[in-house]
């Protein structure tokens, strides 16, 4: 498939050095054209095309489309709106002011708009639940079924994604990378950065000194793997921070995973009152061996959550593969199936609706 390529009309040689740099920041690669060009689909064709005010008057006779900007550099021109009525626009950007919101509208315009990604979390109802290892299995069993797949390792003490799932030796960048991060990074740029391991990509943390990432660096980075399209699946701590929150926030769904036990339910209710106050779909997967008197209905009853379903007890749920094979990884086991059916049954657009 050829990249998306927004459309610059323009003659103005300072205008045009702007508008590169901006497309250069949004990941875009434009095509340039000092008038309507003579190719018809390529004015039709482009998702976004930028006319400079100095060729408006030559663009007044293209063929109206959606999409079509005018850009200038005087705010205090009166006629700048009527030139652009003139040739069809859907708006006037004057730069310098308008730089950010013209990055934005030419990421939109190459990454494609309406096509968030469903992101979900998991989080453990008690130490131990075995959050990291259901994440790892879900982001996989998504691989297996054709999806692009993002696995992000919220949780910066719980001894890197990239160890449980063997990639702790693949290149790429890891949390402390991205901790700067502020305002729109490009969702490919994002996912050609990151180590790569069993078909997926993994965002986790480094074996280094501690490093803080604030939550407008959750924010930018879990926004940039959202329009990436596929699927996305956080691992998230049980310790609800601003930048835990921020996470959540990102959440089109949260798994919270209680084991059968009285204890760790009491855990999960206090879990469930915190990640509630931000997340409004939070589910809860329950796993055995259950204590007397205990099922998964239950449990989930007991703590006001819808239930997605049981998942099977399999020795090793709970611990961290040391060499073997990732979590998940045989397509006929329990936790695979399990994985398998929640891609199929929760977000499959066509059973939703």
């Amino acid at each position: 498939m050829p990249p998306v390529r927004p459309l610059l009309v323009t003659e103005d040689l300072v205008l045009l050095d702007d508008l590169l740099r901006l497309c250069a920041a949004a990941g875009a690669e434009p095509e340039v054209h000092h008038t309507v060009p003579e190719r018809r689909a390529s004015w039709t064709d482009p998702p976004l095309v930028l006319v400079g005010d100095d060729a408006a008057v030559r663009c007044r006779t293209a063929a109206r489309r959606p999409g079509v900007l005018l850009v200038g550099r005087e705010p205090d021109d009166p006629d700048v709106w009527r030139r652009a009525v003139r040739i069809g626009a859907e708006g006037v950007l004057i730069l310098p002011g308008d730089e950010g919101r013209l990055v934005d509208l030419l990421a939109d315009a190459v990454e494609g708009v309406g096509r968030q990604t469903p992101t979900v979390g998991v989080i453990g109802g008690r130490g131990g639940a075995g959050a990291s290892t259901l994440a790892c299995a879900l982001a996989l069993a998504a691989v297996r079924a054709g999806q692009r797949s993002l696995l992000v390792d919220g949780d910066p003490l719980g001894g890197g994604l990239d160890l449980l799932l063997g990639g702790e030796r693949a290149e790429g960048h890891r949390w402390p990378d991205f901790a700067a991060s502020k305002g729109r990074l490009a969702g490919a740029a994002l996912e050609e950065s990151l180590p790569e391991a069993h078909g997926l990509r993994v965002l986790s943390w480094d074996r280094g000194d501690p490093v803080h990432v604030p939550p407008e660096a959750m924010r930018s980075v879990l926004a940039a793997a959202r329009r990436r399209g596929g699927v996305v699946v956080v691992d998230l701590p049980r310790r609800i921070d601003d930048t835990v929150t921020e996470a959540l926030a990102q959440l089109d769904l949260g798994l919270l995973l209680v084991p059968g036990e009285l204890r760790a339910v009491a855990a999960a209710r206090q879990v469930t009152g915190a990640v509630g106050t931000v997340l409004r779909d939070l589910r809860a997967v329950v796993r055995g061996p259950y204590a007397p008197g205990l099922d998964e209905q239950w449990i989930a009853d007991a703590l006001r959550l819808p239930l997605v379903g049981e998942l099977p007890h399999e020795p090793g749920l709970s611990a961290a593969g040391d060499g073997g094979p990732p979590p998940g990884a045989e397509a006929r086991g329990g936790l695979a199936r399990f994985c398998a059916a929640f891609w199929d049954r929760v977000l499959t657009p066509e059973r939703a609706a």
